[in-house]
């Protein structure tokens, strides 16, 4: 800081500049895991106003939720088939973290569960934990 206790903007901005900006921690996808994904795609369609996309995945769709009136995916509802007929009929938050193994022993060795996985999905690995008091979340990494 100068001796005169004036920030110096520009020392701020090269100290910001340097640091790298991480995502862990950060809240990366929304979905909902349900039994009949086409209803329900419908009724937060009607509710919220979200427009829906189709997402092929083989003899069945499940859906990107928009933003009205774009192309701006936001959320997705899924049918509870297959690799997600385990997860939980909730909003699933999707967070970030630096290894999913590591995450789910951490949760396991601190009184949580493991719902579903560790597994890859998709590009990423991925976890559904849910903690010591029932709360569910997923965890993804690279």
């Amino acid at each position: 800081m100068p001796e005169n206790g004036e920030n110096n903007d520009a020392d701020e901005k090269a100290e910001t500049e340097q640091k790298p900006q991480s995502n862990l921690g950060k809240i990366e996808w929304l979905d909902l895991t349900v039994d009949n994904a086409t209803r329900v795609k419908d009724f937060y369609a009607k509710v919220v106003g979200w427009s829906t996309e189709d997402v092929s995945m083989g003899s069945y769709d499940d859906f990107n939720m928009n933003l009205p009136g774009t192309n701006t995916t936001v959320a997705g509802v899924c049918h509870a088939r297959g690799s997600n007929a385990n997860l939980p009929a909730q909003w699933l938050v999707y967070v970030r973290v630096a290894n999913v193994a590591e995450s789910a022993a951490a949760c396991k060795a601190r009184g949580g569960k493991v719902i579903e996985g560790p597994r890859r999905m998709g590009s990423n690995n991925f976890v559904v934990i849910e903690d010591p008091a029932g709360a569910v979340m997923a965890l993804i990494s690279d």
